[in-house]
């Protein structure tokens, strides 16, 4: 089943069980997903559907810090709920070892071999470990496997 699909079985699930929380997060995926194929005019795959969570999962976490450093711990609740129904639908993050063993397979794949191939080996990279592992961390890993 497509994440699409997945999301508006579970749109329906939460309008028949009364979660309105719920049923607003999922909404709010469903009208970012819509945005995406009106605007690039596009059909919607499942990397695609999850780089869309991956950036609304980016911007909850941004404003969770933000309400946070504000005091508004009412706001950030608010955002720490969405959060999590968002990384719902993410697949399992992957560990420091398997992205390191992921960069390591890339490395040898492209022959890179010092920081100036960091950009040819995070093309490599972004595309495999989409969803599943933090770009971040990625990016650390990879200037460091690279630097070595």
């Amino acid at each position: 089943m497509s994440l699409k699909t997945q999301l508006t079985e579970d749109m329906k699930a939460a309008m028949k069980a009364g979660e309105k929380d719920r049923l607003a997060v999922i909404r709010l995926i469903n009208a970012a997903i819509k945005q995406k194929e009106v605007d690039e005019r596009v059909e919607m795959t499942d990397a695609l559907v999850l780089a869309v969570l991956e950036k609304m999962v980016k911007q909850r976490k941004d404003s969770i810090s933000q309400y946070e450093g504000a005091g508004r711990e009412d706001l950030a609740a608010i955002e720490r709920y969405e959060l999590g129904v968002i990384e719902a639908y993410l697949p399992a993050k992957m560990s420091e070892s398997e992205v390191q063993a992921a960069i390591d397979a890339a490395k040898a794949e492209t022959n890179a071999a010092g920081p100036a191939d960091m950009g040819k080996l995070m093309a490599v990279l972004k595309p495999r470990l989409a969803g599943q592992a933090d770009m971040g961390l990625v990016s650390q890993l990879v200037k460091k496997a690279l630097a070595g």
